[in-house]
């Protein structure tokens, strides 16, 4: 999964993907550079508790891929950016509402709700172009067969619904429609989150410029909105973990905007984890919400998923209010499930196999 990290030139978009990925990208590259790409890990609490019951050599937590997509200018996206995003599963969309005068904003004042839409609008406009020339070259065309005809039905509702400022994500479609659209991949159809960008007197007051407007917004346009301090963020990264704890303490949070983003990013995706644990190691592996147990298999090596015989299940709670294993099976709450379980979120998994 590549999640794509865009917005304006100076909204702090590196900052972030820096603290996502514990990487070191340059900063204030405005509008020229290449992306950026870096591993992130989804903070899980699960895991933390596996880690302290098993104490494994070695331990993995999920992980996500960012994007640190050059900021795009007020005047115009270039067609690099466009390609970048359009090479990306899902966005995140970085606002900027911090004041910092070294750092002066590609437009006149802070105004994250005009932010929001200035790149709003180059996706739109993007995916406008799209459905232009194929409901162009459908109509065009010698004969419409009747796929063809269904096709240009659903273009030309979506078309309709971009004109009047909306997202494609917004539209309800079929299977078979979804289907049909995945060749396309439009830009306003990807799953997609807005951060804003705080400076630490707007976090400390929970206030800054548009509040409430750019809220009704994003409501408006099915966006979850997250608020991060980057400077702070940035701070919390240098100190031990002892300090980190105290610091977090005296701003009364129990985790980081960071820590929160990259969580939220991973759920709206529709992802879940499923773990495997042990001596050797304790791991969390990532599969879509729905996938079956013999599927799940593979995510791990694809000859387990072939010589498949059952899957060894455990619920996480159960592991946790029980504190072993061995209570576990003595409560009988040890389970055998077959190659069409439905895997759980957090369901700890051996899996029995053959080849």
């Amino acid at each position: 999964m590549k999640i794509g990290l865009i917005g304006l030139p100076g909204v702090g978009k590196t900052t972030i993907f820096n603290l996502l990925t514990n990487t070191k990208a340059i900063i204030g590259a405005y509008g020229v550079k290449e992306a950026n790409i870096g591993m992130a890990k989804v903070p899980d609490k699960r895991m933390d508790f596996l880690i302290n019951l098993f104490n494994p050599r070695k331990n993995s937590f999920a992980q996500i891929e960012f994007i640190d997509i050059a900021g795009v200018l007020p005047e115009g996206g270039s067609r690099k950016f466009l390609d970048e995003v359009r090479d990306c599963d899902a966005i995140v969309h970085v606002i900027r509402t911090f004041e910092n005068t070294d750092v002066p904003h590609v437009n006149e004042g802070i105004n994250p709700v005009q932010d929001l839409e200035i790149v709003d609008m180059e996706l739109l406009f993007a995916d406008l172009e799209l459905l232009e020339k194929r409901i162009e070259r459908i109509k065009t065309g010698k004969k419409i067969k009747k796929e063809q005809q269904d096709e240009l039905l659903l273009l030309e509702r979506l078309y309709k619904h971009l004109e009047k400022g909306g997202d494609i994500r917004q539209v309800e479609l079929s299977d078979d429609e979804e289907k049909n659209l995945r060749a396309y991949s439009f830009l306003t159809e990807k799953p997609k989150l807005a951060v804003v960008n705080l400076d630490e007197e707007q976090f400390k007051n929970s206030a800054y410029p548009n509040k409430e407007k750019l809220i009704n917004v994003c409501k408006g346009k099915d966006l979850p909105l997250i608020e991060i301090c980057g400077q702070m963020e940035a701070e919390i990264g240098e100190l031990t973990e002892e300090d980190k704890a105290i610091f977090m303490e005296d701003l009364g949070i129990e985790e980081t905007g960071i820590e929160r983003l990259a969580r939220a990013v991973y759920e709206h995706l529709g992802l879940i984890s499923f773990f495997t644990v042990g001596e050797d190691e304790v791991k969390a592996w990532t599969i879509k919400q729905g996938t079956i147990a013999k599927k799940a298999a593979g995510k791990i090596h694809s000859d387990i998923e072939r010589g498949f015989i059952r899957a060894e299940v455990v619920k996480y709670k159960d592991l946790k209010d029980l504190g072993s294993m061995v209570k576990v099976k003595e409560q009988g709450l040890f389970r055998l499930e077959g190659k069409d379980y439905i895997v759980e979120d957090g369901d700890i998994i051996n899996f029995r196999f053959n080849v």
